[in-house]
């Protein structure tokens, strides 16, 4: 497939600006943060032990990421009615996130304001109007969903925002599973000749670089639910007005490829919190990020495990779009068995190991 290169300049220089201003405006948003009260302190956290940190770190950094992105899109993407709507959702998404970050606000509130943002975004014409049928044997391989396109639509939206939100536990995870779920859909939109839509994920890349620097362990800034949800309001709506207009199968398995590590742990979460007669919306300690800290990783070992998992599922993804469905199965099933496997040597090393620290911390105990 050929990439236009006129295009390509384009989404360098969007990626370029959007870079630049989210380093620049980062540490300002962060002497904001302390002075609004947009800090992060675990000492006054409900449930301390889900907090990776023991001192306060400022939040709202996300703002410095929607910054880069909204200048970007200003200077180089052509402001059409999806577009627009896009923004205007965006800009109430940030607006909350930024009175979430100081004021901690309760979770139902947040849920409503959050699908009043992905109606303006669908109102605007971004809308899930077709899918390509799994059903590969079936003689349509298209489902229109006529009236479903709507709430079908809201509900992408919106899980997108919230599965983003829910895996940001540990420095530098979901500004860089971001990164590398905007740049599978880069990757994609420039094989598939989606320009506007190139354009819109070099301005979210740009931020997230240009943020990240500042967020990797230990974190100077946390994005907060400013960033969070910002950043899965945008991957939402940029991979309906991209990958689900696109009439193959691509249209309905590469979104939840490109995202499979949020929207795994965010399903995986709900229903364990329902199975446990608690709410969905509930917080707790047993994302997978918590799961591998558990296990003896060390924060940056098991964010990096994060990031590689990421960018299999955006290679499958990618592999998938360029070669063909029977491929990206393979690559995936390949890397599935190939990480069982290492971990599967982890755990009995540690299971090795175990026995032989067990004499020493008990004669350390004995007086």
């Amino acid at each position: 497939m050929n990439i236009n290169l006129n295009i390509l300049g384009l989404v360098l220089a969007t990626l370029g600006v959007a870079f630049l201003v989210a380093l620049i405006t980062t540490p300002i948003v962060k002497e904001l943060a302390y002075k609004v009260g947009a800090v992060d302190d675990p000492k006054k956290d409900k449930d301390p032990g889900r907090r990776m940190h023991d001192r306060p770190i400022p939040r709202m950094g996300g703002l410095a990421i929607f910054l880069g992105f909204f200048v970007s899109v200003l200077l180089f993407a052509p402001l059409e009615r999806s577009m627009r709507g896009m923004m205007l959702g965006a800009v109430v998404i940030v607006v909350l996130g930024i009175f979430d970050d100081i004021y901690d606000l309760p979770a139902l509130f947040k849920f409503g304001v959050q699908i009043i943002a992905a109606l303006v975004a669908v109102y605007a014409g971004n809308v899930i109007t077709t899918l390509s049928n799994p059903n590969v044997l079936s003689e349509n391989p298209y489902w229109d969903l006529g009236w479903l396109a709507i709430p079908i639509s809201v509900l992408w939206i919106v899980a997108c925002t919230n599965a983003v939100n829910l895996i940001d536990g540990l420095d530098g995870l979901a500004c860089g599973v971001s990164t590398i779920s905007s740049m599978t859909l880069l990757v994609i939109a420039l094989l598939v000749g989606e320009a506007q839509t190139s354009i819109l994920v070099a301005a979210l890349v740009g931020g997230c670089l240009g943020f990240l620097p500042y967020n990797l362990n230990p974190a100077k800034i946390f994005m907060g639910d400013t960033g969070s949800t910002f950043l899965g309001y945008a991957l939402g709506v940029i991979s309906i007005q991209g990958l689900f207009k696109v009439y193959t199968i691509i249209s309905f398995v590469v979104p939840f490829l490109m995202l499979g590590l949020p929207i795994f742990d965010t399903a995986f979460a709900f229903v364990r919190r329902i199975a446990h007669g608690q709410s969905p919306m509930h917080p707790d300690r047993s994302h997978v990020h918590h799961r591998l800290i558990d296990m003896g990783f060390s924060q940056k070992q098991a964010v990096a495990i994060l990031y590689v998992i990421s960018a299999i599922l955006g290679l499958s993804a990618v592999v998938l779009t360029t070669s063909g469905a029977l491929r990206a199965m393979l690559l995936l099933m390949a890397f599935c068995v190939a990480g069982g496997v290492a971990m599967r040597i982890y755990l009995h090393q540690n299971h090795l190991d175990a026995p032989a620290q067990e004499p020493e911390d008990e004669e350390e105990e004995e007086p």
